[in-house]
């Protein structure tokens, strides 16, 4: 198992080691997992090219380091907890031997089905366990995986598999989502109208509704089962083979393939899933996100389980069938650690106190959230109402490119400020420039986040397009990573991630983010949520235009309601930040990982009819709904 740190001189003993020998550093980590073969160079990189490559020479592969490395100590453990979309429905508990059987089991599936290593894998499953299953059957036999959020439509998913030219694709007849039916298999059979690399396409039994089936085409993932032993030997892979692809969408052009390495990823996810959440052997992790984003892959599925961890996986939403659903289900299971979003957790706070304030969750030692800077008032709400204010929230900053958890508070270890990210976890190097690339040294400074230094976890590649990763990461700043995110490092050296640096808004030379002026407005007790972009001023350069969710108001109250939320962000930022313009709306436009799409938003109030791909949105009814409310307000 890899080292776990446990105070703040510890934290600062092995940050200081890391930076200062960061290769002996990761080695002494590495050393902890089963290698086939050990490395022959621990690291090597240049960020111009760029190239990165960690524990060259090393051969191994990730399952065995999940189920052999485990088995003798944690056979018998629980690895896997299902729960379903309806809590009426059996869950399903899975243990390491268990599970194992089926991942062995699946892996000659693929076999019979001509998957070799290095073929890409499709997978478009509703939260099921055979997801799991089939992500670490294809690592067993050294096949790519490439999971596809089923939320996404039939063009998305298309686009990502012909990208990939994925073999086979892995499916269900539906999924349930709250109170909804997912029709998959008629959004894959779509898809696959216009994926010709595909040749079988691996169907899960989920909702049994009917469904239409290609003999030719269409199998039956229990059908494939029965076929088959379960005994597979694992495929040794090199260490810098890819492990997977995880297409991450930008605000324009096509959706990227990110590449994740074997080795660097298995030590990085690991490494940060134990010290993060300061897991102990026995603990019941819950992370509530979806394995389709990258948060699912490394901490619900890789992270955890190659530390012998018992990971919960939650097929449905936070308020099926009542908003109470994520406390019972921490209750029923013990939960510990707790991982979800600053989304989730707002609109949860818009149901009202009621489901919340006579819930007592005992065992929840820490907290933590992901996806978004987390606005104070959420923050406050989480730690007081849900932690009973004696869980630390580790406010955790990172990316499907980075692979892991950046910059967060370690639990109980790091003290925490609200809507802090805090700091950077040992062998993390950040920086700060300004905008001609200039390092901003010391504290209470703004700008740029860049990062010096490689990590294990870094993505290597986007798939079939190198230089898109270059232009993407590497050539902003000169031999620097660059996040594409805004930071301020205040007085203690601590991190705030100010957002999105497309997301900063210039007001008469004043750099502001949306993120700060967002969780400004999110104070006020009327406000649910809150989107800020920047339009076009004669006079300032960029004005500030929010788009705000309220509750219930009557018409008569709304200038008065517009006037206070203006004052209270002159109050906690400055008259600067103030609004000019505020839009009150039913909803924003998300993202299926709960982000919000500020470039639909800067679209409508810079007049451009073009707004890309909305059907990846969540909601892309909002679109209409956004324009006809803008389109008639009085500016």
């Amino acid at each position: 198992m890899v080292p776990k740190i446990s105070t703040l001189s510890g934290y600062i003993h092995e940050y200081q080691k890391s930076v200062a020998n960061p290769t002996g550093f990761w080695a002494n980590i590495a050393d902890s997992f089963y290698w086939r073969k050990k490395w022959d160079t621990i690291l090597k990189w240049n960020f111009n090219d760029p190239e990165i490559e960690w524990f060259k020479g090393g051969r191994l592969n990730i399952t065995e380091n999940i189920f052999e490395r485990n088995l003798f100590q944690h056979g018998e453990q629980k690895a896997l907890i299902w729960e379903p979309n309806d809590p009426s429905e059996s869950i399903i508990e899975l243990t390491y031997e268990e599970l194992f059987s089926e991942v062995k089991s699946f892996a000659n599936v693929l076999r019979n089905h001509a998957v070799k290593k290095g073929d890409r894998v499709a997978i478009y499953l509703p939260m099921v366990p055979e997801l799991v299953i089939a992500m670490l059957a294809c690592a067993r036999i050294g096949a790519i995986h490439s999971v596809v959020f089923a939320g996404f439509s039939a063009n998305a998913l298309s686009e990502r598999i012909n990208d990939a030219q994925a073999k086979i694709l892995i499916t269900a007849d539906g999924g349930f989502r709250g109170n909804k039916i997912i029709n998959l298999k008629e959004t894959a059979d779509e898809a696959l109208l216009n994926s010709p690399s595909i040749r079988s396409n691996i169907v899960v039994k989920r909702t049994n509704q009917k469904i239409e089936w290609n003999t030719k085409r269409d199998f039956w993932w229990h059908t494939e089962m029965d076929k088959v032993m379960d005994e597979a030997s694992a495929e040794i892979m090199d260490a810098e083979d890819p492990l997977f692809i995880l297409y991450t969408s930008g605000s324009t052009g096509k959706p990227k393939g990110v590449v994740h390495s074997t080795a660097g990823y298995m030590v990085y996810a690991a490494y940060t899933f134990k010290n993060v959440f300061q897991y102990s052997s026995n603990d019941i992790y819950f992370c509530a996100a979806d394995i389709g984003w990258i948060t699912g892959h490394s901490y619900i599925v890789y992270g955890p389980l190659l530390e012998g961890a018992t990971t919960v996986m939650f097929e449905g939403i936070p308020n099926f069938p009542n908003p109470s659903r994520y406390w019972d289900i921490i209750n029923k299971h013990q939960v510990n650690q707790f991982y979800s979003s600053p989304t989730a957790l707002r609109s949860l706070i818009a149901e009202g106190q009621q489901w919340i304030k006579d819930v007592k969750m005992p065992s929840l030692r820490v907290l933590g959230t992901v996806g978004e800077p987390i606005n104070e008032e959420a923050w406050h709400w989480y730690h007081d109402h849900v932690g009973k204010n004696k869980c630390p929230i580790v406010d955790t900053w990172w990316q499907t490119e980075t692979g892991g958890i950046m910059i967060s508070p370690i639990a109980g270890v790091i003290p925490t400020k609200p809507a802090f990210a805090c700091l950077p976890l040992p062998g993390i190097q950040p920086v700060i420039v300004d905008a001609e690339g200039n390092k901003l040294c010391g504290n209470s400074v703004e700008g740029n986040l860049c990062l010096q230094f490689p990590w294990p976890g870094i993505a290597r590649t986007i798939w079939n397009d190198h230089p898109r990763y270059v232009k993407s990461y590497f050539s902003k700043y000169q031999g620097l990573y660059f996040t594409g995110d805004g930071v301020r490092r205040d007085e203690d050296g601590y991190y705030r991630i100010l957002g999105r640096m497309d997301d900063v808004i210039n007001v008469a030379g004043h750099r502001l983010g949306t993120a700060e002026i967002e969780n400004a407005i999110n104070e006020h007790p009327l406000v649910v949520e809150s989107a800020v972009v920047g339009y076009p001023h004669e006079i300032k350069g960029q004005g500030v235009f929010a788009f705000v969710v309220s509750n219930d108001i009557p018409m008569n109250a709304i200038e008065e309601l517009k006037n206070s939320i203006k004052k209270g962000v002159s109050k906690m930022i400055s008259p600067i930040a103030r609004p000019d313009f505020i839009l009150f709306v039913d909803g924003l436009p998300k993202t299926r990982s709960g982000k919000i799409m500020r470039r639909i938003l800067k679209n409508i109030v810079e007049h451009k009819s073009d707004f890309g791909d909305i059907t990846t949105l969540t909601n892309p009814e909002i679109v209409d709904h956004l324009l006809q409310i803008y389109n008639s307000m009085e500016k």
